[in-house]
C-alpha cells in the first residue's frame, strides 16, 4: 500500500506539471519524449544510413551479456557519423577502454585501447567527426582535455591492435563530468555536463559549447567553451538529476539531450528533451 500511495503521489505531481523548461542559448526547446531509465538512460546516436535512418539508445540495461561476462559493465552516450556507429564500454579496473563499432554493412567490430599512464578510466562517450576519420572521447571528473583517436573501423582497421591516442583537444576551460558530446560542425561540439556543483560556469548541469581551433586531426587543437545555460530540469521529484548523453540529427537540425530524474520519478519522467537552433 505504501508503494501504490508513493506512486499515486508522483502521478499527482506530474499531472499538476512543473516548472518551463529552459531554453539554451541559441537552442529553442521544442518538445520532449520519456526516456526509460533501463535502456534510454546514457545517451544516443543518430544512425543514417541507405536502408534507413534510427535513434540508438543506450542505458544499464542494453550492455551485452558478451561484454558484460568480460568485466565491461558500463556504456556511455554512443556517437555516429557516416553510418557508422560506435559505443563506448569501460570497465572497474584499468585494463582498457572499448569501443565497439557497427559498420554502415552491419558488421560489429570491438576495439581496444589501453589505457595511458595520465589517463581516466571511464570511457563516457564517443563522438565521431563528420569526416569519420576521428573519434573522440571523454573522461569523467574536471578535465581540461578531450580524447581523440583514430577512427576504429575507418582510419584504423586491426581490431588486435591496441587503438592509440592520437592527440588532444585541449580546452581553455576547465569542464566537469562530461557525459557527451556531438559535433555540430568540424570545429564545433556541444556537450553535456553533469556538475552537481556549478561554480565553473555558474549553473549546474550546463550544456556546453566548444568552438576548436581547426578540425580534430593527429595534433592537438585547442577548444574555446562556454556555457549554453542549464539544461532543463524538470520533474514531479526534487533532488538530483542526471545530465546525460546527447546528439546532433545533421538531417533537420534537432539536438537532443537525455535527463533522467532524480528519485523514484526517474522511471517516470525521465526525458530526452529536443531543441532546434533559435
Amino acid at each position: 500500500m505504501r508503494r501504490f500511495g508513493t506512486l499515486v503521489a508522483v502521478a499527482a505531481l506530474l499531472v499538476m506539471g512543473a516548472p518551463a523548461a529552459s531554453a539554451a542559448e541559441g537552442w529553442v526547446t521544442v518538445g520532449s519524449d520519456h526516456a526509460r531509465p533501463l535502456d534510454e538512460s546514457q545517451g544516443l546516436a543518430t544512425v543514417v544510413r541507405p536502408g534507413g535512418t534510427t535513434i540508438r539508445y543506450t542505458g544499464i540495461g542494453t550492455v551485452p551479456l558478451d561484454l558484460r561476462t568480460q568485466g565491461w559493465n558500463h556504456v556511455g552516450d554512443p556517437g555516429s557519423a557516416l553510418g557508422y556507429y560506435v559505443e563506448p564500454y569501460q570497465r572497474d579496473d584499468r585494463g582498457a577502454k572499448l569501443f565497439r563499432v557497427q559498420a554502415p554493412d552491419g558488421k560489429t567490430t570491438d576495439y581496444q585501447h589501453a589505457l595511458e599512464s595520465w589517463e581516466a578510466n571511464n570511457n563516457s562517450f564517443a563522438a565521431v567527426s563528420p569526416d569519420g576519420r576521428w573519434l573522440v572521447a571523454g573522461e569523467w571528473g574536471t578535465m581540461d582535455r578531450l580524447l581523440v583517436h583514430p577512427m576504429p573501423g575507418v582510419a584504423f582497421t586491426d581490431p588486435k591492435a591496441n587503438l592509440p591516442y592520437a592527440s588532444a583537444v585541449r580546452l581553455d576551460h576547465p569542464v566537469r563530468d562530461i557525459q557527451g558530446c556531438d559535433f555540430i560542425t568540424a570545429t564545433r561540439l556541444l556537450c553535456s555536463s553533469d556538475d552537481p556543483a556549478g561554480e565553473l560556469f555558474g549553473v549546474t548541469k550546463p550544456l556546453l559549447q566548444v568552438d576548436l581551433s581547426a578540425p580534430v586531426n593527429g595534433s592537438d587543437v585547442t577548444g574555446k567553451v562556454r556555457s549554453l545555460g542549464q539544461l532543463p530540469l524538470e520533474s514531479g521529484c526534487g533532488g538530483e538529476f542526471e545530465a546525460e548523453g546527447i546528439d546532433y540529427d545533421e538531417r533537420d537540425g534537432t539536438l537532443r539531450v537525455v535527463v533522467v530524474s532524480p528519485s523514484i520519478c526517474a522511471a517516470f519522467d525521465s526525458k530526452t528533451w529536443r531543441f532546434r537552433a533559435a
